[in-house]
């Protein structure tokens, strides 16, 4: 096979690849703002719990987490497909470095703007919702995109629960072509034209936020 049949043969799984990417979002972005806010607000015995809860997703080994749901939870008669078990512990796992960006977003802002808010009249929610949130999710914004473009490579992790990925794809062809170097630098080149643009676009939101902070200073 030629190099080019090679890429358009892997290009064959990218439904999947962009499928598990899309379902991990779906996952990783409520679990990052419900624990990052949950972390940021709770204290004592519950902070604890929710700290647990996060780095148990964050720390623990992303192959023996599916590998665990996929064939331990049927034991327990709990069947789980291999793209929601896929999808959501990559979700989850990003979920996990992604609420620490939202902590941390928050705990970054001057607390006389909680202050003032009350001075308003509003409650604690509606500061948030209304104050804190907006400003903290330019700080955030950066950090998800990276994490977004971790999910993406993580994704080839899905292949080792048969679902027919873009890594799943070359394996196959690895197997019946006996042509690795052609087969995985395909791949390579395959991974890096889904990662790049969320890298560039990455890099143009920092600019215009670091913009949007530098103007603010000015008045």
């Amino acid at each position: 096979m030629s190099f080019l049949d090679i890429f358009t043969s892997i290009l064959v799984g990218i439904d999947v690849t962009i499928k598990v990417t899309a379902l991990g979002m779906f996952y990783a972005v409520p679990f990052a703002f419900v624990f990052g806010i949950a972390q940021h607000f709770t204290r004592g015995s519950t902070r604890l719990l929710v700290t647990t809860v996060i780095e148990f997703w964050r720390s623990s080994p992303i192959i023996v987490l599916i590998y665990g749901f996929y064939f331990s939870l049927p034991g327990l008669g709990v069947h789980l497909s291999a793209m929601t078990v896929g999808s959501m512990v990559l979700g989850l796992n990003i979920g996990g470095y992604g609420s620490q960006a939202v902590r941390a977003a928050l705990q970054a802002l001057d607390k006389g703007q909680v202050e003032a808010g009350y001075a308003l009249g509003l409650r604690r929610f509606p500061i948030l919702w209304l104050i804190e949130l907006p400003q903290a999710l330019a700080a955030m914004t950066p950090t998800f995109i990276n994490q977004f473009i971790q999910l993406v490579k993580g994704t080839s992790l899905v292949s080792l629960v048969t679902l027919a990925d873009m890594t799943f794809v070359a394996k196959a062809l690895s197997q019946t072509t006996y042509a690795p170097a052609k087969i995985y630098t395909a791949l390579l080149i395959a991974y890096f034209m889904m990662c790049y643009p969320a890298t560039v676009v990455g890099r143009m939101i920092e600019r215009r936020l670091g913009r949007g902070r530098e103007a603010s200073h000015e008045f």
